[in-house]
């Protein structure tokens, strides 16, 4: 399936264009069809599922030939399912479930890491111990679903025909240790594995030291994902501390681009890469063993 948040962003851009074209308000809109003028910014804002019978109204009103018609009516139904992760949001995290939902049916997911190892590539053991260090008085999500929601998420990244995976891991999330030192060692074993076994992964790490054309250091860790429609929004997400930030508009999206372009020039060539993160595994086990 491909993701619901991507179709309703869709929809909304397909609406607001049809009113758009029409030279309709939104709150004219809302009188033809017979809803509240709140219902029309929700819709065009993406935040709601759709009901098809509102679409059909709206489509019947601008007079929609019949192939746009279809176009339309398909983004709808597919805005409106519900993914395995919505089941589970609660035991399994907000946050896991937000990105599950943004991965399903991407065709390429790049991705910048600042102080942790990609969740897409984490042992459950990792899992599990960063799940312990994060974990709030008032978190009600369980801590088994959430490791096993995460191994479902790495399951449907890997599925034959599934995404294209790039990922630059900043050296300071392979230095300051975020678990402790034998499971950090293992878990850079598995993503020196990964990427040498996996055709669709693509591993870079940018070194403290790499010269960051135009000086452009990021400020957090970020994720840019792309679908096979090419009218489908190319969507970014920012890690922050409490909640994540989730854009859909160019503007925004073309700056996380750049930046994102700037850090692969910047990174360790992948087979260095590989090797580099290698070498410190052996060197995190020492300090294991020394501990």
């Amino acid at each position: 399936m491909i993701s619901p948040y991507v179709r309703r962003r869709r929809l909304a851009i397909e609406l607001i264009a049809l009113r758009e074209a029409h030279g309709v308000s939104a709150a004219r809109l809302a009188t033809d069809i017979g809803v509240v003028r709140q219902r029309i910014s929700r819709l065009e804002n993406g935040h709601v599922a759709p009901d098809l019978d509102e679409i059909m109204r709206i489509l019947q009103l601008f007079n929609v030939d019949e192939k746009r018609w279809q176009q339309i009516m398909t983004i709808a139904r597919e805005a409106q399912e519900r993914g395995w992760w919505e089941k589970f949001a609660d035991e399994m995290g907000d946050r896991q479930a937000r990105y599950a939902n943004l991965e399903a049916g991407a065709s390429q997911i790049r991705e910048y890491q600042m102080v942790y190892l990609p969740g897409l590539l984490q042992t459950p053991a990792y899992t599990e111990a960063r799940i312990h260090l994060d974990r709030t008085d008032d978190a009600t999500y369980n801590l088994t679903r959430a490791i096993e929601a995460r191994a479902g998420r790495q399951r449907m990244v890997e599925r034959p025909g599934g995404p294209s995976y790039e990922v630059i891991i900043d050296e300071l999330a392979v230095r300051r240790f975020a678990a402790p030192e034998n499971v950090v060692a293992d878990q850079l074993d598995h993503i020196v594995h990964s990427g040498h076994e996996r055709e669709t992964l693509i591993i870079r790490v940018l070194p403290l030291t790499a010269r960051i054309r135009k000086h452009s250091v990021p400020r957090s860790a970020f994720f840019m994902y792309h679908y096979p429609d090419p009218e489908d929004p190319i969507v970014v997400a920012v890690d922050t501390v409490t909640n994540d930030l989730v854009l859909t508009e160019r503007p925004d999206i073309d700056r996380y681009m750049r930046l994102y372009e700037l850090l692969a020039e910047a990174a360790l060539p992948p087979d260095d890469s590989l090797d580099f993160l290698a070498t410190v595994a052996e060197e995190t086990r020492r300090i294991s063993k020394d501990g």
